[in-house]
């Protein structure tokens, strides 16, 4: 029987757990739930809620992929809230720019803002609530304020001469009186609330049926005043990382042109249990193949903080991180081999890979369709160098590292309905604030390749390759379990040593999340400057000395973090009407809760 300490209970109930980054989205979406929402609007609410209160980390502007699990039904739906690159985005306009990547700052690398579309998407075919409802607890925030955490202020102060010299519509949201905000005081972004405010009163005037004002909202997003703000603001000239002004190429037609859309997931068994990812067009199916590759190794007889278990799952990651950079994109634009990918043949081959030692190499699996992609990708990786806060990921040099770029949720209800979605981008530091609307927009289009040929190259209509993944699990047909993190390229490292944890060696949800975290660094970065890193693992300082001493003789290029540094990692599960809900205590912000 575990008897570990753990930093705080794992939730158990029977009536609904919900589990997110923030403690005041968590308490949203429990709120719901005691009114009779179900999973799916406790999930929409507290995800509005995240992006005012979590600015640093996303936003109304950015996106979200979301898998929705229905009590009864035999798999979970995706709901794509990935928008996709503007009509005017070529590599040939970026080429004429003198640019050789897409920039992670400013408005170039900005595609259509998916995660409204997503989330009315899943209002209107899941929830039962009504728009100004679910609304309602953001709003209310956005209005009256919210006590911004100690790192958004970090990113405000950060870049507030960015802000003051270059993006003044950022100034005015950020900067009040030219001055940011002391860590936990309230601080009020009333534009975001009007900007919803106004959604709510188009969506009213469409009539007093639920589904017509769902379907009122998302036009006035994409059609309406909120695409003709962005469509004027993208003809502007702001600096971004090259170092100079640019042009916007977003336009309202692009944000006309998309909705969001419900596909079938990807998926992988493993030890009796089925779990569900996204498409290729995250980097989902990287943990698929993980499982795949791992299960050909007896990773229940290795001690979980061991060097054998660190060593094993490190160098699949590897290969797996380095397939993900050759083959992965939006399978709308190319033909890819994941069935391949998941396969036994091939799992059986690349397992020979792995030997004692830490590789140093860069080695994606060698298939026809995949032949000379790396050796391109190589030559145009980490080739430029960003200027001021011109890095793409959220975290920039002058504050220290944390690797956390988004936010995360889960919530399962007493009916067995499941939600686990991890919403992004439209940070405050790596985008400027749309006049009039209150915030910024993404800048996920910095995960394209200004390549030819590739699965993830630049073209008008397509989805980047993100590193967003939420996952949900299965076993006998039904829901197990819903987890995910922030954490950019770690985000399925983390949430696998977890599940593993879990599943094989019986820790509870919190013991898995508070055990020991690592991870690799072995891989090209999703975020601009899109540098390659090899051999590098990251370790949090618990593990002990020989966990360390074992794996440096081995070859890893260890560096010791902070004892409580690496995820941000959030799961729920139920099992026979038992609900279950953890949340990280990491950064101090995560909640978990339920009754």
């Amino acid at each position: 029987m575990s008897q570990n300490f753990t930093t705080r209970p794992e939730i158990l109930g029977t009536f609904g757990v919900v589990t997110s980054t923030h403690w005041l989205a968590t308490a949203v979406g429990m709120g719901i739930l005691e009114r009779n929402g179900n999973a799916f609007d406790a999930a929409i609410a507290a995800g509005f809620v995240l992006q005012v209160v979590e600015p640093h980390l996303n936003g109304p502007g950015g996106e979200v992929p979301i898998l929705a699990w229905r009590a009864g039904e035999a798999e979970p739906h995706v709901i794509c809230g990935q928008g996709v690159a503007p009509q005017a985005a070529t590599i040939k306009r970026f080429e004429a720019l003198g640019m050789k990547l897409v920039p992670g700052t400013g408005l170039l690398p900005a595609v259509v803002p998916g995660a409204f579309d997503a989330w009315m998407l899943l209002l209107r075919d899941f929830g039962t609530f009504s728009l100004e409802d679910i609304l309602a607890p953001a709003i209310s925030y956005a209005e009256r304020g919210f006590p911004i955490a100690t790192r958004a202020v970090q990113s405000i102060y950060a870049a507030r001469d960015l802000f003051l010299n270059h993006w003044p519509s950022s100034a005015e949201v950020w900067l009040p009186h030219g001055r940011w905000p002391a860590p936990n005081s309230l601080h009020a972004t009333p534009a975001i609330a009007a900007t919803y405010r106004r959604i709510i009163a188009e969506a009213k005037a469409a009539g007093a049926d639920r589904v017509s004002q769902i379907e009122a909202a998302r036009r006035a997003f994409y059609n309406g005043f909120v695409a003709e703000a962005v469509d004027r603001f993208y003809r502007s000239e702001l600096t971004d990382s090259s170092g100079r002004r640019n042009i916007g190429l977003l336009a309202g037609s692009d944000m006309a042109a998309w909705r969001a859309t419900v596909e079938h997931p990807l998926s992988y068994d493993y030890r009796g249990l089925r779990v569900y990812k996204t498409g290729t067009w995250g980097q989902g199916p990287v943990f698929l193949q993980q499982l795949a590759l791992l299960s050909g190794f007896d990773l229940e007889g290795m001690e979980p903080n061991g060097p054998d278990f660190v060593h094993t799952i490190v160098e699949s990651a590897k290969l797996c991180l380095a397939d993900r950079e050759v083959y992965y994109g939006d399978p709308n634009y190319a033909d890819i081999p994941i069935k391949t990918l998941l396969s036994n043949a091939y799992n059986d081959r690349r397992r020979k890979q792995i030997g004692e030692t830490a590789s140093q190499e860069f080695r994606p699996g060698d298939l026809p369709a995949g032949r000379g992609r790396f050796e391109r990708i190589a030559e145009r990786a980490g080739c430029e160098t960003p200027v001021g806060l011109g890095h793409g990921e959220p975290t920039f040099t002058d504050l220290p590292e944390v690797e956390g770029d988004t936010v995360h949720l889960d919530v399962i209800d007493r009916f067995g309905n499941a939600v686990s979605a991890t919403p992004s981008g439209g940070w405050l530091q790596s985008s400027p604030v749309v006049s009039g609307l209150g915030f910024p927009l993404n800048t996920r289009g910095q995960m394209f390749w200004l390549l030819d040929g590739l699965p993830s190259s630049l073209s008008p209509g397509r989805r980047p390759r993100t590193t967003l993944t939420p996952t949900l699990v299965g076993r006998d047909g039904a829901p197990y379990m819903a987890f995910g993190t922030p954490g950019g390229d770690q985000q399925d490292q983390w949430t696998l040593t977890f599940f593993l944890r879990h599943i094989l060696h019986g820790l509870n949800l919190q013991e898995s999340i508070d055990a020991p975290m690592f991870n690799t660094k072995h891989y090209v970065t999703s975020f601009y400057p899109r540098s390659i890193q090899l051999g590098g693992l990251l370790m949090e300082s618990r593990f002990p000395a020989t966990t360390v001493e074992a794996l440096r003789r081995r070859g890893h290029r260890v560096t010791l973090e902070g004892d409580w540094s690496l995820g941000r990692i959030c799961a729920a599960s139920i099992t026979g009407g038992l609900l279950r809900a953890a949340a990280t205590p990491r950064f101090m912000q995560g909640y978990a809760s339920g009754r």
